[in-house]
């Protein structure tokens, strides 16, 4: 990570259901003899400060990654924002000197090696608060940098609004888009479904930087 990038702390998501993948983690799905979790974490450790990984129920499945595993506390599986928020609260209290967090899906395993560079770079140019990636004709929310001061502003908009929905809450504060290309490879490309998984294994096999 270089100077010109404020210290930044990594938020993986892992605390969706999978129901498309039958359930369990896809995080720990094995690409090519190794995990997303292994991959992502490759990919986002060089660009930040430290990392957390936001997931629900029983940590100890995580314990030989080493990390931080928090739990979101808005109830009743909020969605992602609610990681996120456990993520920024999470910042506040313990990575001081980090203003900024970037989230990542914990399914991607091909996430690009610029990400927290280009994200701020975009909030920077446009002004805005915040800054998210796109891929081609695909805008990722949750591929996204969140500045810390504005987690009371969030726990509001999940406690009291019930709100589910990133891009209504932060179009609320302005969010630049940051863009990536999908050639070779769409860096978001995520694991969903079975389909997907064996897509990405076949990706792997065959491109030495994936």
């Amino acid at each position: 990570m270089t100077s010109e990038i404020p210290p930044t702390l990594g938020l993986v998501l892992a605390g969706g259901l999978a129901r498309r993948m039958g359930g369990g983690d896809k995080a720990l799905i094995d690409i090519g003899g190794i995990t997303i979790l292994d991959r992502v974490l490759a990919r986002l450790r060089p660009q930040c400060t430290s990392i957390v990984l936001n997931a629900n129920g029983d940590a100890s499945r995580f314990a030989r990654f080493g990390l931080p595993v928090i739990a979101d506390d808005i109830p009743n599986f909020a969605g992602p924002l609610a990681g996120i928020l456990a993520g920024l609260d999470w910042a506040a209290k313990n990575a001081r000197g980090a203003d900024w967090v970037v989230s990542v899906p914990g399914d991607c395993p091909f996430l690009p090696r610029d990400l927290v560079a280009l994200l701020h770079q975009a909030r920077l140019e446009s002004g805005s608060a915040l800054a998210c990636a796109r891929s081609g004709d695909w805008r990722h929310p949750v591929v996204a940098l969140w500045p810390v001061t504005l987690r009371a502003d969030l726990r509001r908009a999940l406690v009291e609004e019930d709100l589910r929905k990133i891009e209504i809450w932060t179009a609320r504060h302005g969010v630049a888009v940051a863009e990536w290309t999908v050639e070779p490879i769409d860096p978001f490309f995520n694991v969903n479904t079975p389909e997907d998984h064996a897509r990405a294994s076949a990706i792997a096999l065959h491109n030495s930087d994936a």
